[in-house]
């Protein structure tokens, strides 16, 4: 089978700032016990927030919600995979606290999740810890894993009530065991949801995807099940970790803070996927960075390796 080059196409929605290496993900929660689906401050609730397990308003049926100027429906990406990075970049530069760049971090994660749920989008892929994240000091690790565990723990109800259905992709038999079974849980929990499929990627590899897709091929042609002519890209896919979705290949990748690489992440997923990078950090990315990123894509023409017409 012939190598599928990756299409580049290059689009910036700020001015150039200085590069990092990736986030740990906008997913975690901020450093109080505060959900990141109320309110930024300690005040009361924003308004349509989610309360005693209601939906609010701004989670009403996508088809209800208008779309932005310039957006249309029937183009709107199926699948969107996000590589969320910027945030202790973010709170540097204000003289923050780092824990204040995944504060701010998750509220941009909460904005994202809606704009899915209202425009339409139903697969969000976020790459929330990469493999090679276990290189950092384990007392930033070990914090940040606590952070997750914290603010998945709170939000649960919320995003089960919205519509949210959990999936996670990665290597979960490193985190501890009261995450491993609170993931479990929210898989659980929310696997009849339909509104939006959340894939929040832990521990994850593109490259172990892979490979650990052809472990399982070639334990099955060891027991007689398949022969080894038999594998092709369908067999392949099917035992990537994005087998759980009906969408596995997302439409559009977008990666925040100015970085131009995909730091392996899905890897087999993203052959076709028209890539879109922005200078903004990620906490800075919000519905107008997101508007214009859709916005980038519905302007393509996804040929599929075809001549262009």
């Amino acid at each position: 089978m012939a190598v599928v080059p990756l299409r580049l196409h290059l689009s910036f929605t700020s001015s150039p700032r200085h590069v990092s290496r990736p986030s740990l993900g906008g997913l975690l929660p901020s450093l109080s016990s505060r959900s990141f689906f109320s309110s930024a401050n300690n005040g009361p609730p924003e308004k349509g927030a989610i309360l005693n397990g209601t939906p609010p308003a701004h989670y009403a049926a996508e088809d209800s919600v208008a779309l932005p100027a310039g957006l249309r429906r029937e183009l709107m990406p199926s699948h969107v995979a996000v590589i969320m990075d910027g945030n202790r970049r973010w709170a540097r530069m204000r003289g923050l606290p780092v824990g204040s760049g995944y504060e701010a971090g998750a509220r941009a994660f909460r904005s994202i999740v809606e704009l899915c749920c209202n425009w339409g989008i139903r697969v969000l892929t976020v790459f929330a810890f990469s493999s090679d994240n276990w290189f950092r000091p384990k007392v930033e690790t070990d914090f940040l894993m606590g952070l997750f565990e914290r603010g998945l723990r709170d939000e649960l109800q919320h995003l089960t009530s919205a519509g949210v259905r959990i999936s996670i992709i990665g290597d979960v038999s490193r985190l501890l065991k009261p995450l491993q079974v609170l993931l479990a849980d929210a898989m659980e929990t929310t696997i009849n949801n339909s509104r939006l499929h959340l894939i929040i990627a832990v521990n994850y590899s593109g490259q172990n995807d892979i490979v650990q897709a052809c472990q399982k091929l070639a334990i099955k042609v060891k027991d007689g099940l398949i022969e080894p002519e038999e594998i092709n890209e369908f067999l392949v896919e099917r035992e990537l970790e994005t087998n759980c979705t009906d969408f596995p290949h997302p439409d559009l990748l977008i990666r925040t803070s100015g970085e131009i690489r995909i730091s392996n992440f899905l890897l087999w997923q993203l052959a076709y996927t028209e890539l879109y990078f922005a200078h903004s950090l990620w906490p800075d990315f919000g519905e107008d960075e997101f508007r214009e990123a859709v916005y980038s894509f519905q302007r393509r023409q996804r040929r599929y390796g075809g001549q262009k017409s």
